[in-house]
């Protein structure tokens, strides 16, 4: 049984490349003189990477994932093309001797090719191998090694090999750019309010740039780990002539700019754009003024502590193929009446972004928007969220899950292989709540103590639509619900004897009755439109593996075509 986007690769054909660039994103040199080069993606929700190593010859060449860097330990696949055809197969290393065949060969070949003087494999894996033999890939940096001959005739490397160390599931490049232009969005000396939660905007004039940039690395400037939540910045329509600072969401400068920009959340680290791809900033029809929004969190309510925050974004006049977006996804906040139940073990929640309703707002044609990163959001209760996508009324792919959520470790995930959104597609974002140690109702707010459902879409080429958010029908909820009294809807719910069956019925009500859902985009343009929230398929269970076909492998992923 071949995972569906390996069939895909199955079928590419050399010379094309755009099949290849998609399901495999990620690339590193892995020696000096770029002789050696590793394309890679994967699939977490499959449970399977791909590889494709390009050398400089046409010889034999050998890839290894060691556990110090040396052969002893390695888990090693050599292959090349001799005059008999392709050769194959899985190796392990017991010391810095020729290494051993694998019992279980736990390595499938995709493609061999050898033109132009060098020497191209492709091949995939488990990510979690049953195998002894070999080594087991996690979200921590490995040392990858390398070697290969001049001929056929596989044999001692002698300077023709190397190592170098590399986070496969969490890649993140480095750019080679050598200007080091940045600009700084912070605050400067804000006075933090002694209140538990407190939003603050601060519209800033960006300095004039001769053209067009593009922005392509973004690092968090934290100066009070234990104040500062999360930070949103968002560029401004031209409307937006003047500085301000003030607390958020009160009117005045600066209320009407939406356009996401970048974002940061409490445990985010810096995070690369790939290099086809960049924040657009300056030139012609390109915004001056910003806002950066930080929301302080300062349960303790201390009074006095000052804090200087904000954004370090690196740019360039070096531009890229696309420009960069950000969608912003999920459940309405504020939602009127929506309520999460307390008491609840796993409470879900769920929104849904139709993208054909892009097109309400923006100009046909809509194109593709190729997805390469996501940062999901939730507040205190949030356990676990997924996000699916659907084409046809039929779920095609998950976007993005995290069944561990940590609010503590909020980041920006790069994906292991570039996800496409056509017109069309819909959206799903599903948020589960423990709030067994609750006594009363949590709502959507703004409070850490309240809650939220978001997921951060970072995708190219941009589009002018900013969010696409949705909420539960509440008319539609009290009529299913016999209930009459609309305006008493959440005091009612507030003061409602929840138990484990009434819990039952609200989350199944709250996700039958239709959603509202709302699109808009950064020239203060909006749709409102109604749907349904579709059925979402169960999390594929994805265990270790040492069967190159995964006929082992226990999966209920829709796309998984027979061998």
């Amino acid at each position: 049984m071949i995972p569906l986007f390996l069939s895909l690769l199955l079928a590419w054909t050399p010379g094309t490349g755009a099949q290849q660039d998609t399901l495999m994103p990620f690339m590193a040199h892995l020696d000096s003189d770029n002789n050696v080069n590793l394309k890679w993606g994967f699939s977490e929700v499959q449970g399977t990477i791909t590889f494709q190593l390009t050398v400089k010859t046409t010889g034999w060449v050998g890839f290894g994932l060691s556990p110090n860097g040396g052969m002893a330990g390695a888990d090693i696949v050599i292959g090349g093309v001799g005059r008999n055809g392709n050769y194959f197969k899985d190796y392990h290393a017991t010391g810095n001797e020729f290494p051993l065949v694998d019992e279980k060969q736990s390595y499938t070949l995709l493609s061999l090719i050898e033109a132009d003087g060098q020497t191209t494999m492709t091949f995939w894996r488990s990510i979690q191998s049953c195998d002894e033999e070999d080594f087991h890939i996690t979200d921590s940096p490995v040392k990858l090694i390398y070697a290969y001959g001049k001929t056929d005739d596989i044999g001692y490397h002698s300077k023709t090999r190397g190592t170098k160390e590399v986070n496969l599931l969490k890649f993140m490049a480095r750019s080679s750019l050598q200007d080091g232009n940045y600009l700084d969005f912070v605050m400067e000396n804000f006075l933090v309010p002694a209140e538990h939660t407190y939003y603050n905007c601060k519209v800033m004039k960006m300095p004039k740039l001769n053209g067009k940039h593009h922005m392509y690395r973004v690092e968090p400037v934290i100066k009070n780990l234990d104040l500062v939540h999360h930070m949103l910045l968002y560029s401004c329509p031209s409307s937006v002539n003047q500085i301000n600072e003030q607390q958020c969401f009160t009117g005045g400068p600066g209320a009407d700019c939406f356009k996401l920009v970048s974002l940061w959340g409490v445990g985010g680290l810096a995070f690369e754009l790939p290099g086809n791809a960049g924040i657009p900033i300056g030139g012609q029809d390109y915004e001056e003024f910003y806002r950066l929004e930080i929301h302080y969190n300062n349960p303790a309510q201390e009074a006095g502590r000052r804090d200087s925050s904000g954004m370090r974004l690196y740019y360039t006049d070096q531009l890229r193929q696309h420009d960069l977006g950000i969608l912003d996804a999920g459940l309405m906040v504020p939602s009127w009446g929506y309520v999460i139940p307390p008491t609840a073990s796993a409470f879900r929640s769920y929104a849904v972004c139709n993208t054909a309703h892009f097109s309400d707002i923006l100009p046909d044609p809509v194109p593709d928007l190729s997805v390469i990163s996501i940062m999901l959001h939730t507040h205190l209760a949030g356990r676990k969220v997924r996000v699916g996508l659907f084409r046809n009324g039929t779920q095609i792919d998950f976007l993005a899950m995290d069944d561990n959520y940590n609010f503590e470790m909020q980041r920006v995930i790069n994906l292991g292989t570039i996800k496409t959104i056509k017109p069309g597609d819909e959206i799903v974002v599903e948020c589960t709540y423990y709030t067994a140690n609750r006594k009363g109702v949590t709502q959507l707010g703004l409070a850490t103590t309240d809650e939220m459902c978001l997921a951060f879409i970072v995708y190219y080429p941009a589009i002018s639509v900013d969010k696409c958010w949705s909420e539960p029908n509440m008319h539609a909820y009290m009529a299913m619900m016999g209930e009459t009294d609309y305006q008493g809807i959440v005091e009612m719910l507030k003061t409602k004897a929840w138990d484990q069956a009434s819990i039952a019925v609200h989350e199944a009500t709250m996700k039958k009755v239709p959603q509202i859902g709302f699109i808009s985009n950064d020239h203060s343009n909006y749709t409102i439109y109604e749907g349904n929230i579709p059925n979402m398929m169960a999390t594929p269970s994805v265990s270790c593996s040492s069967d190159p076909t995964l006929k082992g492998r226990k999966t209920n992923w829709p796309g998984s075509v027979k061998s």
